[in-house]
């Protein structure tokens, strides 16, 4: 996670978050829901909504959301007539979550839980009848123009970070997430499908692409703390291209979605 504070990267990132995202998977998910009505949604990891704005002018209407974050202060930023709860989702053994619920949704979640807590949410989605999407996955993926020597170095390194975190869920899928959970709802009966959504950062999004580069930088800190002089001039170098409106960043994502073979 980058440096810069939750609300404010999300914000930043939710514009080319839904420039990336699989257009046609959301097609598939809106076809496979049941003709019932109010669509019942549980959003996990909400944040401040972006998920929410993202997939309420593209599924069937009318829907009731289900809002979940840790975070009181993000979810207090959604609209009215969002429904939200304020819980700590380690254990995903919350009861009532998932009653009645026919999609389970989130985005940029699943790289930063367990293999473990994925297979669960897979077996709390199979016993619901839910079908479910994840979007912006991360799955290790970078390139930066123009190239720098260090670029492999810091990526291995943050990477290396990622599945080494556990923030309240287990240790970290981290790029393996899409693997994970194609693994764990295919064993629960899912038909699932996976494409890329690659984030495309152009050189006028310098403030994204600046906290981008400085989480990375301070997560390969975190792990090789006696390269910080080496880390910290690949930063400098990487600043510069930014500031001087060169710099592209490509960053690979995937979205996945599972339907109920059963429905």
């Amino acid at each position: 996670m980058p440096e810069t504070p939750l609300a404010d990267w999300l914000a930043l990132r939710e514009a080319v978050d839904h420039a990336a995202r699989s257009v046609s998977l959301t097609r598939v998910l809106a076809e496979a829901l049941p003709g019932t009505r109010p669509l019942r949604i549980l959003d996990l990891g909400t944040g401040t909504g972006s998920n929410i704005r993202y997939l309420s002018a593209r599924l069937p209407s009318p829907q009731s959301w289900c809002a979940v974050d840790r975070d009181p202060t993000l979810l207090a930023r959604l609209p009215k007539g969002v429904a939200t709860r304020c819980l700590e989702l380690g254990a995903l053994d919350v009861p009532g979550l998932f009653d009645g619920v026919h999609l389970v949704t989130a985005s940029a979640l699943l790289d930063l839980v367990s293999e473990g807590w994925i297979a669960r949410l897979a077996r709390h989605c199979r016993d619901a009848g839910a079908a479910a999407l994840f979007a912006l996955n991360y799955d290790g993926r970078s390139t930066c123009s123009p190239p720098d020597a260090d670029d492999e170095f810091v990526r291995e390194h943050f990477n290396r970070h990622q599945r080494s975190s556990d923030k309240g869920f287990g240790l970290a899928a981290g790029p393996q997430a899409a693997d994970d959970a194609a693994e764990s709802f295919g064993a629960c009966g899912y038909r699932v499908r996976r494409e890329r959504s690659d984030w495309q950062l152009s050189p006028d999004m310098a403030d994204l692409q600046t906290a981008l580069i400085e989480g990375w930088a301070h997560a390969a800190r975190e792990i090789m703390p006696r390269e910080t002089a080496r880390i910290d001039s690949w930063l400098a170098r990487r600043i510069a291209h930014v500031r001087a409106r060169r710099s592209r960043i490509q960053v690979g994502h995937q979205d996945l979605v599972a339907v109920p073979t059963c429905r």
